[in-house]
């Protein structure tokens, strides 16, 4: 299984959202669960259902967010100036245009905010790549060279 890679903001906001699981989202449904078991019969209760299922979807989230905090190493600054890395903000251009990308971790991807995955193929090409490269991504829809023009 690869490295997870997040960076402080990620970290963080996992840490954020597993604190709002085991206190706040924990309370609201157990309090679901107690309103519906003082509604009688259990078998027919489709609220103590949808409760139980909830309580089920909030606690396999919390074990996923503990094994990613747990196993993920946090982004650092690139140490390599001039190449593409982890963490590394990237200027391409290729024949559609200019674009802007960050390479982050898998948990993090967003490409409608321009931020891509180490593990993706766009990703993966930009990796170890120097001002002036060309990176080649085969896609289903053919085949994109992309020239970096900065790396931040």
């Amino acid at each position: 299984m690869a490295k997870t890679y997040l960076t402080e903001e990620g970290f963080k906001k996992l840490k954020e959202e597993l604190e709002y699981l085991k206190t706040i989202k924990r309370q609201e449904i157990a309090r679901r669960i107690h309103e519906a078991k003082e509604l009688g019969d259990l078998s027919e209760n489709a609220e103590y259902s949808a409760a139980k299922d909830a309580k089920a979807e909030s606690e396999i989230r919390v074990g996923e967010i503990e094994k990613m905090l747990k196993e993920s190493s946090i982004i650092e600054e690139p140490k390599k100036i001039g190449v593409v890395q982890i963490g590394s903000t990237i200027e391409v251009e290729n024949s559609a245009g200019s674009h802007s990308f960050t390479i982050v971790g898998r948990n993090e991807s967003n490409p409608v905010m321009g931020k891509i995955s180490n593990e993706s193929p766009l990703g993966a090409a930009f990796l170890g790549k120097k001002i002036g490269d060309k990176a080649v991504v085969k896609t289903p829809k053919g085949t994109n060279a992309y020239k970096i023009k900065k790396i931040i």
